[in-house]
């Protein structure tokens, strides 16, 4: 990997993107670090040890602390996910806008322009929800007078720090597009990597606090023996990742000898490569931001009942139901990326057009069948090794807490999966750019 981009900083136009890319990224930690006027949230941050495995640590782990530290950047990318998700799904079931999909370049950027319309709409929301939360957690500045602001001072508060918030989130969904167009990898992939990237030192620390090493003596040394286990286990799961990543499944492919005026072609064997976790990092992404949406509505409530508190203590990952839930919905965003990517129909019909056959499967229908069938089972396989990464942190903070030793890693597989994730895909993208440079066409 560093030797693609030692190679890549050589050529001219790829520098120019690599340093674009960078500089795109240390203005999102600039911008990380600005605090929203008529804020008084302090050092210390809004995260408390009731925090732990909710949907703020969430976000937290998303925006790099912006969320946790009320900064312009507080939202970062999350609305432009979910806001994604939401027009996936409606493309799926609305007739218009998956006729809209196929309509080519014109189409996907009309589509692209209303998922913007949405981002607005969701970081709104939001940004609400959490100015709400500020406000009853008693965050906002205070008057001269050391009172809160009434009448339209209370009201201009409000909408200053609900417009940054929106501002930022719409500035970084910018970023992202800029990064697309002139940059290197996913804008919005990388966005989020550098923010996960940004809480590493951070988390390290925090394996070291004082309160922790009082507890490394207390306990005679357990656990920092559970901290070098957890290490291990995280290095582990990265060759893991990585070996998944690359894994595929190939449908072997027979095409036919054909005369086209003097020329013969065809006549070779070739294979159709899947890929095992063909979904890559979407599935966990999704299934992450669906599970933030009841959290969201919880920050509304300001003293919410015995019931409630019940409800919404099952959208905590230190709650058991959470991982069931979180598994289910990782199974099923799996298969439905994959319906969105692969049409076993389509698949079938081009072979057959080009005179091919997969060996020992008729033409056709029992094509197409045959391919549904390898794809199902494929997805299903990648979905479950995807799920291992995504809930073994989840499950040893569990029993760890059970044994009296809790640790807070339990968002850690979701981190992995996503920095590991979009590393190897800005990689990928950098070969390709390198191979379009090096080629040398029939004229050299």
């Amino acid at each position: 990997m560093f030797k693609i981009i030692a190679n890549a900083w050589r050529i001219p136009d790829l520098r120019k993107k690599i340093l674009f890319t960078l500089l795109i990224i240390f203005l999102f930690r600039v911008g990380a670090a600005i605090p929203v006027p008529f804020l008084d949230i302090g050092a210390a941050g809004i995260l408390t040890e009731e925090s732990t495995g909710t949907f703020m640590e969430y976000l937290s782990m998303m925006t790099g602390d912006a969320f946790n530290y009320g900064t312009i950047f507080a939202m970062s990318i999350t609305p432009y996910i979910n806001s994604s998700i939401i027009m996936q799904l409606l493309t799926v079931a609305i007739p218009a806008l998956e006729r809209l999909s196929k309509e080519g370049e014109e189409g996907r950027k009309k589509i692209a322009s209303i998922t913007r319309y949405v981002t607005i709409v969701l970081g709104l929301i939001q940004s609400t929800a959490y100015f709400i939360y500020l406000k009853n957690q008693g965050y906002l500045m205070k008057s001269v007078e050391g009172t809160a602001y009434h009448g339209f001072a209370a009201v201009f508060q409000g909408i200053v720090i609900i417009g940054t918030f929106v501002a930022g989130t719409a500035l970084i969904m910018w970023m992202g597009e800029r990064i697309n167009e002139k940059g290197i990898g996913n804008g919005i992939s990388i966005i989020l990597f550098a923010g996960i990237i940004s809480r590493i030192p951070t988390l390290i620390a925090s394996l070291y606090s004082p309160n922790h090493q009082v507890g490394y003596i207390a306990r005679g040394g357990v656990y920092a023996v559970l901290s070098i286990v957890a290490g291990v286990c995280m290095l582990l799961m990265i060759a893991y990742i990585v070996w998944m990543d690359n894994a595929e499944h190939r449908i072997p492919v027979q095409y036919a000898k054909r005369v086209v005026g003097r020329k013969m072609y065809g006549g070779q064997n070739t294979h159709i490569p899947l890929k095992v976790n063909m979904s890559g990092v979407m599935p966990v992404i999704f299934a992450s931001s669906i599970l933030s949406l009841p959290p969201t509505i919880e920050l509304f409530v300001k003293n919410p009942n015995n019931f409630w508190k019940g409800f919404f203590g099952v959208f905590k990952s230190t709650h058991w139901a959470y991982a069931i839930i979180y598994f289910v919905l990782i199974i099923a965003f799996a298969y439905f990326y994959a319906s969105i990517q692969y049409n076993p129909i389509e698949m079938a019909n081009n072979i057959r057009k080009n005179s091919g056959a997969i060996p020992g499967i008729r033409p056709g229908k029992p094509t197409s069948d045959y391919i549904s069938r390898i794809l199902n089972r494929i997805v299903l396989l990648g979905a479950l090794l995807l799920s291992v990464v995504a809930l073994f942190p989840i499950i040893f903070s569990q029993l760890t807490a059970l044994a009296k030793y809790p640790m807070n890693i339990s968002l850690g597989g979701t981190s992995i999966i996503i920095m590991v994730g979009v590393a190897l895909e800005t990689v990928k993208q950098l070969e390709s750019q390198m191979m379009m440079r090096h080629y040398k066409g029939f004229l050299d």
